[in-house]
């Protein structure tokens, strides 16, 4: 089923079906991770396109055809899809492969139990307190990943993305604040914060469970948790800017979510870099 945001997921035993179904000519296949991954392995007839270079190639997507988007564990290709589907670049259907390459070659993929985030009952105050301890949660998973990795390649990009979650609190304190009649300094406010979530509804302990488990493709499988992170964001704040009629709060979350897409960025750029992906 579609999502909001213009693309539906597929798992592997779903696509086997599609592609027994569907005439080549019907849709394309696109591969979005590095081209070193895609030379050492890759799904049958995949055109390989990498996430860091899709924005400016839309236009050469074709417009008649469905587009099914893959990479290794889902979550660039998610990026890939959601970018495709904003740029409207096919007046088809455009899906991401769940679970990547890996799913759809059997391999047993690291899970999360998914939560509500939001309960969509509650009022804007609520809402965007909500928001403030959602940012916290992915503070703290950088600063978890910083700690251990910090003399790792890709710690900068962990840094940022660190201090972006922070500079976003700031933004959404600024329109909480006017719901409360004693608002406490947004410094003493967001140390409270238990940050116990992230923005996909995965709990924090699972994941800085799994950090202390990573013993291979150490720099792929954290910037693809960082990529999914930053993809919920974009989502959740999207999803913000639909629920508010407070025109300055709706501005203000559109424009955290396009800082989102650039994290995105941000983060495909940096895995592009990745030992893993042979491309130092």
């Amino acid at each position: 089923m579609e999502n909001k945001w213009g693309f539906a997921e597929l798992s592997p035993e779903q696509f086997k079906e599609y592609a027994q179904k569907k005439k080549e000519s019907d849709y394309l296949l696109i591969d979005v991770r590095q081209p070193e991954e895609y030379t050492a392995g890759h799904i049958p007839g995949a055109n390989l396109i990498p996430l860091m270079g899709l924005e400016s190639r839309l236009l050469e997507l074709p417009e008649d055809r469905e587009m099914i988007f893959y990479c290794r564990s889902g979550n660039r290709s998610r990026a890939a899809s959601a970018l495709a589907a904003e740029g409207e670049v096919s007046g088809k259907k455009i899906y991401n492969l769940a679970g990547g390459i890996m799913a759809w070659d059997g391999k047993a993929l690291p899970g999360f139990p998914k939560v509500e985030v939001f309960d969509k009952g509650k009022g804007l105050a609520e809402l965007l307190f909500k928001s403030m301890d959602l940012e916290k949660g992915a503070y703290r998973f950088y600063t978890c990943v910083q700690d251990k990795f910090g003399r790792e390649r890709f710690a900068k990009t962990i840094e940022h993305l660190g201090q972006a979650e922070t500079d976003h609190a700031k933004i959404i304190y600024r329109f909480w604040k006017e719901s409360e009649p004693q608002p406490p300094p947004f410094d003493s406010l967001f140390s409270e914060l238990k940050g116990e979530v992230l923005e996909g509804g995965e709990r924090l302990e699972d994941v800085l469970r799994r950090l202390e488990t990573i013993e291979e493709n150490v720099c792929l499988t954290l910037l693809e948790m960082a990529l999914d992170i930053e993809y919920c964001a974009y989502d959740l704040y999207r999803t913000m800017s639909e629920q508010t009629e407070i025109e300055e709060a709706k501005s203000a979350f559109l424009s955290i979510a396009q800082a989102e897409k650039a994290h995105m960025r941000a983060v495909a750029e940096a895995i592009s870099h990745c030992p893993e992906v042979g491309s130092n």
